[in-house]
């Protein structure tokens, strides 16, 4: 049976290749979205499908409306996935690179590939919803002279031309995707002697030292901080959220540890408690 993954983007996407990676020994049905709020939506609206969305990159750091989106959702993070992200520059076969007069794709994708683009004079860059659709878009239309930097993958469903491969300015960009359900289906899919990774959320008092004693407990409980990120908290002047990220060994400890410093905190939620992911090469 196949298990249908809610995704923002369209085949061939970054998010379609986490996807495939991630649920790599079953058959999936992707449900392409437009928008990560129609993802939350969709996962929410059906049990039975799951979602996958980006959560941070290591070059554009963390997304922080996705952040927030999950904690209002009340749906689960039961694992999450490492991608290495490599671009190309593509356009309609036998087009030259020299032809090219303006590049289409997502704003991250190119921002990373800014000193690459930098070598190509008067070019027109152009911000579209997602990668692989901006591929789509210029194959659906034949439109000539327009490129897009996408995955190798995009350009192949799509039949465009790769006129450069590896195009990112830094080598060593990935991102990191989590996996959401519905809070009982999250729960069945976990087993509890997998669990060495958990996402947290918490408001602290504004008092003086109120985040370093929480630091100190998880630290004296052996947690590793592997993620932490403060969003400010509307309508709460001077209040901020916790996003933090920990991994364990001991998951009696771990729960210690939470026990611990839950009195020393406001709105404390669990977003998932899952095993570490894997990281592509």
């Amino acid at each position: 049976m196949k298990k249908k993954v809610a995704i923002q983007g369209i085949a061939g996407s970054y998010h379609a290749i986490a996807a495939h990676h991630y649920f790599e020994d079953e058959t999936i049905e992707l449900v392409g979205c437009n928008s990560f709020r129609e993802v939350i939506h969709t996962v929410k609206k059906d049990p039975a499908v799951f979602g996958l969305m980006a959560i941070e990159n290591t070059i554009a750091g963390s997304l922080l409306q996705n952040h927030e989106l999950i904690r209002l959702s009340g749906l689960k993070v039961f694992g999450e996935y490492k991608l290495h992200i490599s671009h190309s520059l593509v356009a309609l076969p036998g087009t030259s690179i020299h032809e090219i007069t303006e590049v289409n794709s997502h704003p991250i994708a190119l921002m990373q590939c800014a000193d690459f683009l930098d070598t190509l004079p008067n070019i027109k860059l152009v911000e579209k919803e997602d990668t692989a659709m901006s591929a789509r878009w210029i194959a659906e239309d034949q439109l000539k002279g327009h490129a897009a930097i996408c995955g190798k993958q995009a350009a192949a469903i799509y039949d465009m031309e790769i006129l450069a491969e590896g195009i990112e300015t830094n080598k060593r960009n990935f991102t990191r995707f989590l996996a959401i359900a519905d809070r009982w289906t999250a729960e069945d899919l976990i087993r509890k002697e997998d669990i060495n990774k958990a996402s947290l959320v918490f408001a602290l008092p504004h008092t003086s030292g109120s985040l370093s004693k929480v630091l100190s407990i998880l630290s004296f409980y052996d947690m590793n901080l592997s993620k932490i990120q403060s969003l400010p908290i509307l309508g709460r002047e001077w209040e901020y959220l916790f996003y933090i990220d920990l991994t364990f060994t001991d998951y009696t400890r771990y729960k210690q540890a939470l026990d611990a410093i839950i009195p020393l905190t406001k709105d404390f939620n669990i977003l998932g408690e899952y095993a570490e992911g894997k990281q592509s090469v």
